[in-house]
């Protein structure tokens, strides 16, 4: 390896990153996906547009792509992909455009744009630079605890407490529960928590999220039994919102507007108790 890799090396090897890079541009992408193998980076490349459900799957930390290859699409794909990734580092990489243009990927959650020509190394340093801010600001986003009810969720400890005492909950229940106090009073689909929690699509049948919904409750109702936490949307999927237990919570399972009003029986009544 000659000196200037060598310097390359030192300077990036700080933040690995998982990169994903959507152009056909073969001399820049091979020299781009030379720099990050020499950051120890992981880089994988498309000449066409990566559905967000396997970019979800990928589980990057980077997105660097080449609207002008999707033609039309390329607005509503960035727009896809910011909106069902919230946490992936978005990068345009693309050739001559407008301040109107800039201005519109930017809002639409683009965290960079370049403009090509540009040196890899230019690219490469903008990516770590937007991945290392979205680290820091998950970081600092994670370090609040969140109270609900008589809960309070330390994300710093990835363990929620009830005074002192810890709920000792796993990590993947951790996250169902962090995922759902974040989302407090939204009811979130089955397939949505999954994605989230497990990082990639529910397979059909798959029952993983209520059994660690029962799990979690539990627990939840050992720990504080005097609340109420996690609420069933039958056939959609849970919302957390604490209310004090012994109220009655009522469910409606999914029926035509007409058949309900005739059968009120169709209504769950389900009264939570302590104990």
């Amino acid at each position: 390896m000659n000196a200037g890799n060598s310097t390359f090396r030192g300077a990036y090897n700080r933040t690995i990153v998982r990169l994903a890079v959507i152009d056909n541009d073969s001399g820049f992408v091979t020299v781009l996906a030379k720099r990050a193998d020499a950051a120890g980076w992981e880089l994988r490349q498309s000449s066409g547009a990566i559905p967000p459900r396997d970019l979800l799957t990928m589980k990057l930390n980077a997105l660097l792509v080449n609207p002008e290859l999707l033609g039309d699409g390329g607005w509503e794909y960035l727009d896809r992909v910011a909106s069902v990734l919230p946490d992936l580092g978005l990068v345009v990489c693309a050739g001559r455009s407008t301040v109107a243009q800039r201005v519109r990927g930017l809002r639409l959650g683009v965290d960079d744009w370049l403009t090509k020509p540009c040196h890899p190394e230019e690219a490469i340093a903008r990516i770590e630079a937007v991945t290392r801010r979205r680290r820091q600001g998950n970081r600092e986003f994670e370090a609040s605890p969140i109270a609900v009810g008589e809960l309070e969720i330390r994300p710093d400890r990835f363990q929620a407490f009830v005074g002192d005492a810890a709920l000792d909950l796993t990590r993947r229940e951790f996250e169902l529960l962090h995922l759902l106090a974040e989302e407090r009073g939204q009811v979130l689909e089955r397939e949505t928590i999954y994605q989230r929690v497990w990082g990639y699509a529910m397979a059909h049948g798959d029952r993983s999220v209520d059994v660690f919904i029962r799990k979690l409750r539990q627990k939840l109702e050992k720990h504080s039994p005097s609340w109420s936490y996690i609420h069933t949307h039958f056939g959609i999927g849970y919302r957390l919102d604490p209310e004090p237990a012994g109220i009655v919570e009522e469910e409606l399972r999914p029926a035509p507007a007409e058949a309900t009003a005739e059968r009120p029986s169709q209504i769950v009544h389900r009264t939570f108790t302590a104990g």
